[in-house]
């Protein structure tokens, strides 16, 4: 009677139990359906079309178990488990809010429509490769439209502006570095006696340099990561840049410059391609637009240290004969901070979340993620709310794209640069390729042509000004000044003294000096032609052969000459003109760079771009009227202001419609040929300098229009997610 008293006691008691549990879980089931009717109704934080808490849950579950990787056992059973992986949970198995789950199998456990009728998936070997393909582009575009819910959940704060001045050096040291040429390059031959036929090679190496950096470089950012190609690329720009301001000879000194030209040429398409992958769509275009500016920072730095230190010659020293160091060295040192500045800073900030998606490493994604949302969070003053991602999508990994991946560097990096010319990209990657080109071929061209003009109105308006002696006889005269633009004929000095003084562009011809002494003379840009020395002195002078055409030496001697080549500031009388003149154009660039910005979204990025570049065109012809110095300079602000839009546009049309897996190596390849139309333009506009204005005018406006109308035929991305 007992025993079946304690059976039925039993029993009530089980049934109590059961009864108590299922109330326990249905009210667990509730909570849920009350918190995923929650997260659906918010405005930007669902993710339930990536995946279904309770059902892809148990797919999941169930296919991992088919699969054998959890076997059916006690210890997995999900009231009894107990495990690294679900450390965190409560009591009723739940899971903390941002809690990162892991990364889940490829198909999210999901029934595709290749499985059989049991719902084990087949194997990838059954599926065609155009099957495969298929189901990574799906992936892909999934993982996209996740990612861009995810940067948006993370906000725009004070991490983007953080890595936005950060970049922003990056982006400045490559400014410098195209400035850099132009201004040391009278110097630099000068100082180290280039010839005629050297001259110029400078500004071409150098751009050389970048060109390959360009395609090297931005390669590589899509195989190692975008941090970290940056920091190898810009520290090999400043220890070169670096090293070049204290070598002495001129072919050690262009490969020092063409190494540093091929450490910066990673600089702009790493720099736009990291930026843009933590950016939220709607913030993309503006913000890119302003870290454009950070290149017309680059140039003004440049400008104004040129202007402050190459003119003050008496900050140079020297170490013997064989060691000089003169301003124009102190200058490109300089020029070499910003670069130091961005790889310090630059060891501070993450990788890129996106690259890391695209190659599998998902948990390191999720932690930059977590800070960047977490770091933003702070700064609002919520650092309360949490980060809600727990799963990321992941796309599937195609057989010949891991292989890939384990390919030698240059033949990863060659494999990259062929699928941009594959489709869907390839139509994009020429016709972005042709924009690229003409831009920079009539940008880099009359950004040469311009100053060059000027210091030919300049030289033109110096020789009007010459002042002619003939026939003067002059005798037992101390000359201790400075001759300068003169032209002396049959003139006769007889016992004169030539001491501690100056001869700039000053020409004698058929005269004749008797009895005379120089010491300490410099000359620079004179000549004594058909003349005659007899019984003269000369000692520290720089008079020699090179000067000295068809005259005659009469017992006559030279002692102590000053050897290499003198320099001076007062030599360039336009020196200080052709900084100012940099400084103004690329001031000019500013207002551009403001509208740019503010209308980027707003306009969209084609109209912008195909509008710049055909009124920069248009602009050409203005240059009809520029007869004057000042005329010109007005010509090169307007031609400025109008063609940064079309730059800016660029730079984030580029970057957008690259997928994350050829970016980086699409936009180097377009930035390399923006540095080989460099070269080409600064060669062609060069040599029509002083012989005619409707050859430049004509090729600016027609490659500048023609690039324009392309440009209009790319796809828009205003509205584009980052794939």
């Amino acid at each position: 009677m007992d025993e079946a008293h304690n059976n039925r006691t039993s029993l009530a008691k089980g049934a109590k139990d059961i009864a108590k549990e299922a109330k326990r879980h249905a009210a667990k089931n509730l909570s849920k359906a009350v918190d995923r009717a929650s997260d659906e109704y918010s405005a930007h934080r669902s993710y339930n079309r990536f995946h279904n808490d309770d059902q892809e849950e148990d797919n999941y579950n169930n296919y991992v178990q088919q699969d054998g990787t959890y076997p059916n056992n006690a210890d997995n059973d999900e009231d009894g488990a107990s495990s690294d992986a679900t450390e965190g949970h409560d009591d009723e198995d739940e899971i903390y809010e941002g809690e990162y789950q892991g990364v889940p199998a490829y198909n999210d456990g999901k029934v595709q429509d290749s499985q059989v009728a049991l719902g084990k998936p087949v194997s990838d070997s059954a599926k065609s490769r155009k099957e495969l393909e298929n189901e990574r582009q799906a992936d892909e575009e999934e993982l996209a439209q996740q990612y861009e819910l995810i940067m948006q959940e993370c906000g725009h704060g004070r991490f983007q502006w953080q890595l936005f001045f950060v970049l922003g050096l990056a982006l400045m040291s490559d400014g410098v570095e195209v400035f850099v040429v132009g201004f040391v390059l009278p110097s630099a031959e000068t100082d180290m006696c280039v010839p005629n036929s050297g001259a110029g090679w400078l500004g071409s190496i150098v751009y050389l340099g970048m060109m390959f950096g360009a395609f090297f470089w931005g390669g590589l950012s899509d195989k190692v990561g975008r941090k970290q190609c940056l920091l190898i690329s810009m520290s090999v720009n400043g220890f070169f840049a670096f090293l070049s301001s204290f070598v002495q000879g001129y072919s050690t000194f262009l490969f020092c410059r063409m190494v540093s030209g091929f450490g910066i040429g990673g600089a702009v398409p790493i720099v736009f391609s990291y930026f843009a992958e933590v950016l939220a769509r709607e913030k993309r275009g503006e913000h890119l637009s302003w870290l454009c500016m950070f290149w017309m920072i680059g140039g003004i730095y440049a400008s104004a240290m040129a202007w402050a230190i190459i003119p003050h010659y008496g900050w140079s020293f020297s170490m013997g004969s064989a060691y000089q160091f003169h301003s124009w060295r102190v200058f490109v040192v300089v020029c070499a901070l910003p670069c130091v500045s961005a790889v310090v800073a630059l060891t501070f900030m993450p990788e890129s979340p996106r690259f890391f998606l695209e190659t599998g490493k998902h948990d390191e994604a999720w932690m930059v993620l977590k800070h960047i949302h977490d770091t933003n969070m702070r700064a609002r003053g919520e650092p309360e709310r949490v980060f809600t991602v727990n799963r990321i999508k992941v796309p599937r990994q195609l057989d010949e794209l891991v292989e890939m991946q384990s390919e030698p560097t240059e033949k990863t990096i060659w494999l990259t640069f062929l699928r941009c010319f594959i489709h869907p990209v390839k139509d994009n990657t020429i016709k972005l390729a042709t924009v690229w080109f003409t831009l920079s071929f009539g940008f880099y061209g009359l950004s040469v042509w311009f100053p060059d003009v000027i210091k030919h109105l300049q030289a033109d308006d110096y020789a009007s000004r010459v002042k002619i002696h003939n026939n003067e006889r002059i005798e037992d005269f101390t000359f201790n000044f400075t001759l300068e633009n003169q032209i002396h004929r049959n003139g006769a000095f007889i016992n004169d003294r030539f001491i501690s003084m100056k001869f700039k562009a000053v020409t004698f011809i058929d005269s004749s000096f008797f009895n005379c002494y120089f010491e300490d003379v410099s000359s620079v840009g004179s000549f004594f032609k058909n003349c005659s020395f007899v019984d003269s002195f000369f000692y520290n002078t720089d008079i020699d052969d090179t000067k000295l055409t068809n005259s005659r030496i009469i017992n006559s001697s030279f002692h102590h000459n000053k050897t290499g080549c003198q320099m001076t500031f007062d030599n360039d009388y336009s020196a200080y003109w052709v900084y100012f003149v940099n400084f103004l154009g690329t001031l000019a660039v500013l207002p551009g760079n403001i509208v740019s910005a503010l209308l980027m979204d707003k306009i969209g990025r084609l109209s912008m771009l195909g509008g710049s570049m055909v009124l920069s065109g248009i602009s050409c012809f203005f240059l009809w009227f520029g007869t004057s110095e000042s005329m010109m300079i007005f010509m090169l602000c307007l031609y400025n202001g109008l063609s940064i839009s079309a730059w800016n546009s660029l730079d984030v049309v580029t970057a957008e419609l690259y997928p994350t897996d050829r970016r980086g190596t699409g936009f180097g390849f377009c930035n390399a040929m923006c540095k080989l139309a460099a070269v080409l333009g600064n060669l062609i506009f060069g040599s029509l300098v002083g012989i005619t204005k409707a050859i430049p005018i004509l090729l600016a406006s027609s490659v500048l229009v023609g690039g324009g109308l392309v440009g209009l035929r790319l796809p828009d991305t205003r509205a584009n997610v980052l794939m």
